[in-house]
């Protein structure tokens, strides 16, 4: 038996609660590293002080472009290759895994071109107030040299996951992620370099867990092999892999216009403790919404070759596995967040006022966590299932449809009773909660899909059988 056939018999026929926990736990460990990493990185500069602080939420947002693009051309790919593997369709596999490596390579080194070209004007754009722009163009100097092997790292992280080796994926992250936090302090600190040291710090091990990914793929432990011949040159595939991608692409297009708005708002009302406070609490939460995040992209795979296995009724208890143990996780760090919210806010930063507007925030943000989960997993689904419109609607919700429009609508309307900053702290949990209520017919909908297929292919079997 081959390596893909062995990876095939194990994704269609071992115990799909098994299956999620085997590759829904590295890759929430990978997630929950690169996430806290992201957040060493406001700890140890919150420390310069508030203006400082601000900076990294500024820069945040150009990164969630970059994120965005990576997570098109990952989860874009790794959708098509699972599925293609699902239906035994390995060379076209491959072809889709190679050409988005490499056109992700390409648009990352024009990304950077274009944030070098423009440094200072677009740090404004994206909510700097003048006091805040030295350290946000400091800060984002040297991650734009990484934006290459950032969006590359992404790609290579979901092609492993998209073949059941979530373990492989979350060597290259965990270590990248540690090291970041190793060298923060020493160079930012020790060596003196400011702000500018948490930025070198991050460049440096983003660069080392790009190098341990591709080495995977260099030693053979993958599937999927990164062939410059089996790059296309056909539009068609690259068409595909944006198609299945463009609700990654929504999401996180979204996510970073939806910083820039928040900062935008932030400062409005509430100045530098304002912006320094929603960027510590944007970070905290993306440490624990990383956890849900987690476990669906676990799911993802399973979904995705069972699916196209015509293992409908294997897709529909994963599915359920999955939603339940991410609501109950969501439920209990909504409890312990809540509880410790001013705690994780002094562990961040001394300034009593960022410290009392992000106390509130992020208690606001606990109370939605427990609706989270359901929006993932439906996400994640459709896009295991190439059903693009229905993943790009309910990708595009949590930080756009709901949020964009109420982070103007709610500080404008509690600004009349001289409260302004409240409506920006509880916009994303009133997003959260509305992106729940639309998200439950399509949840329904899936489940009814799953029933209905499972019941056709067990009529055709019967059919077959008195035939014979």
């Amino acid at each position: 038996m081959t390596k893909e056939e062995k990876q095939y018999s194990k994704m269609t026929t071992c115990p799909t609660k098994k299956l999620v926990i085997s590759l829904g736990l590295p890759t929430t460990i990978s997630m929950l590293v690169t996430a806290i990493y992201n957040i060493a990185d406001t700890l140890f500069v919150s420390r310069l002080g508030t203006s400082a602080s601000g900076a990294v939420g500024v820069v945040f947002s150009l990164m969630a472009v970059v994120q965005a693009v990576g997570f098109t051309f990952g989860m874009g790919s790794s959708s098509l290759i699972s599925s293609k593997l699902g239906e035994k369709r390995d060379k076209e596999a491959q072809i889709y895994g190679s050409s988005s490596f490499y056109i992700a390579i390409l648009i990352g080194l024009i990304i950077s071109i274009v944030t070098f070209s423009c440094l200072g004007p677009l740090m404004s754009l994206l909510g700097a107030t003048p006091t805040v722009l030295p350290y946000a163009k400091s800060y984002a100097f040297y991650i734009a040299f990484g934006f290459p092997v950032m969006i590359g790292s992404f790609v290579l992280n979901n092609i492993l996951r998209s073949e059941g080796k979530a373990k492989l994926s979350m060597i290259g992250l965990t270590t990248g992620g540690i090291l970041n936090i190793i060298l923060d302090p020493i160079f930012i600190y020790q060596l003196e370099l400011g702000i500018s040291g948490a930025s070198i710090a991050t460049l440096i091990s983003q660069s080392i867990s790009f190098i341990i990914l591709l080495s995977m793929f260099i030693a053979k432990k993958s599937i999927i092999k990164l062939s410059i011949k089996d790059v296309s040159s056909e539009l068609r595939i690259y068409g595909d892999i944006i198609k299945v991608g463009f609700p990654s692409l929504c999401r996180q297009g979204l996510a970073s216009i939806a910083t820039i708005f928040l900062n935008t708002q932030a400062g409005r009302y509430g100045g530098d403790p304002a912006l320094s406070a929603m960027s510590i609490v944007s970070k905290v939460f993306m440490v624990i919404f990383s956890v849900s995040l987690g476990i669906g992209q676990g799911y993802q795979p399973v979904c995705g070759y069972n699916y196209f296995a015509n293992r409908f009724d294997r897709v529909k208890e994963a599915m359920i596995f999955t939603f339940i143990c991410g609501t109950v996780i969501m439920t209990v760090s909504c409890v312990l967040f809540y509880v410790f919210a001013e705690n994780v806010m002094n562990f961040f930063i001394e300034d009593t006022e960022v410290i009392k507007i992000g106390t509130k925030a992020l208690r606001y943000q606990c109370i939605s966590l427990p609706f989270l989960s359901l929006n993932v997993i439906c996400n994640m689904s459709f896009q295991s299932t190439r059903q693009k419109i229905k993943a790009t609607i309910l990708s595009a919700c949590r930080q756009g449809i709901f949020f964009i429009p109420l982070i103007f609508i709610l500080p404008a309307i509690l600004d009349i009773n001289g409260n302004g900053i409240l409506g920006v702290e509880l916009t994303q949990a009133a997003s959260d909660f509305l992106t729940f209520l639309f998200t439950i017919p399509f949840y329904i909908g899936f489940v009814r899909e799953l029933n209905k297929k499972a019941k056709a292919q067990e009529e055709n079997k019967m059919q077959l059988y008195e035939y014979e």
